[in-house]
């Protein structure tokens, strides 16, 4: 783990904050490094990968900020609506999600659209990709769970759920996922896609994050944040964090234990140090920074963090047992414009075709 970390948070206010973090400091503090204030409209979502931050925003735009240069990077249009969800698989790739019912595919070499897919009726409002990267959940106001083939762009299978889910999200080792819908969680197996448990929080549900393959962190429409086993279905505990809602949540790993990090309505953005031992106890507060804006989205930069490239499967999948088989498969496949090119050394490669998004400033 790098020491110097990034916070960076949405507001409804249109700002961008970025904070600078120096985890070798006996103090943790968050020192202000930008602000980016290029929306027209309140923000979103937020995601970043090792190199980049993005950020979407009911203005339609995803705008782009290179985090080593410390420069704005442009803006990708595409979406028509809200842009509801954004997330990055390694280096190469981000997805994002929008009130338009489309999933776009983005390459961050060129910041081309890739592939636009047409996943929901509705609004796609949350989307999560594998951790092999070779499939992608995603849920909408169409009540319906979908499975993707990223290989291809198509739907691999769907699960008609009855209601509006607003959260999806893949454990970290790839063997379960949650779907959240208001104030429940819904546990999925893999193997069965069917679910094995619901937890229910008191208050409606607006961000979770994986601790690890699982604990699960939940916050919702009021100022705690409670931690939930998944395995033992059961709540572990709970503490305030913030004075109002807390609107997200983020983590990652230092040596022996978890950071968290919180936003709030609030203002405040806080980083809490947890032990994830038998006897869970409450976390302790590393370090907090008040933004003075009403926060909507949270994401950490850390500039050290590299994923494997993507490996994706070769061919469609209809049931989980397929998808289970495709997973276990190690044949890699690229994304190029608007076409899927799988790799084989024993034949040539096809030519890319051109096309995509707005490219954003050199």
């Amino acid at each position: 783990m790098a020491a110097v970390l990034g916070l960076i948070a949405g507001s409804y206010e249109q700002v961008t904050f970025g904070y600078r973090v120096n985890t070798d400091e006996p103090e943790w503090t968050a020192k202000a490094e930008f602000t980016h204030h290029a929306h027209t409209a309140s923000i979103s979502a937020a995601a970043a990968s090792e190199r980049f931050v993005v950020t979407g925003s009911k203005d339609e735009t995803i705008q782009l900020y290179d985090m080593k240069k410390k420069i704005e990077h442009g803006a990708l249009l595409h979406h028509d609506g809200t842009i509801s969800c954004l997330e990055f698989y390694g280096t190469s790739h981000l997805l994002s999600g929008g009130e338009d019912g489309l999933i776009c595919v983005w390459g961050t070499k060129k910041w081309d659209c890739l592939k636009s897919i047409k996943a929901h009726q509705g609004q796609v409002t949350s989307l999560s990709v594998h951790p092999s990267g070779k499939i992608a959940l995603s849920v909408g106001t169409d009540k319906t769970l979908r499975t993707w083939n990223l290989t291809n762009g198509r739907s691999a299978f769907i699960k008609n759920i009855k209601r509006n889910a607003h959260i999806v999200r893949w454990s970290p080792d790839g063997d379960k996922y949650v779907v959240v819908v208001n104030d429940e969680v819904n546990i999925y197996d893999l193997e069965t896609a069917s679910v094995t448990a619901t937890m229910n929080n008191p208050k409606r549900i607006s961000s979770v994050k994986f601790l690890n393959n699982s604990i699960l962190a939940v916050a919702g429409d009021d100022e705690k944040v409670r931690l939930c086993d998944l395995g033992k279905e059961k709540w572990l505990c709970e503490f305030k964090a913030h004075e109002n809602r807390v609107k997200a949540v983020d983590s990652f790993v230092m040596e022996d234990h978890s950071i968290l990090v919180t936003a709030s309505n609030d203002g405040f953005i806080k980083m809490w140090k947890l032990y994830l031992k038998e006897e869970l106890e409450s976390p302790t507060l590393l370090m907090e920074v008040n933004t003075t804006a009403r926060l909507t989205c949270l994401a950490v930069w850390k500039p050290s963090s590299v994923q494997p490239p993507a490996e994706e499967p070769a061919a469609p999948t209809t049931t989980p047992q397929e998808l289970i088989q495709e997973l276990s498969k190690t044949k890699r496949v690229r994304i190029a414009a608007e076409e899927v090119i799988l790799e084989d050394e024993s034949k040539p490669k096809k030519k890319k075709k051109k096309g995509g998004g707005k490219k954003p400033t050199e």
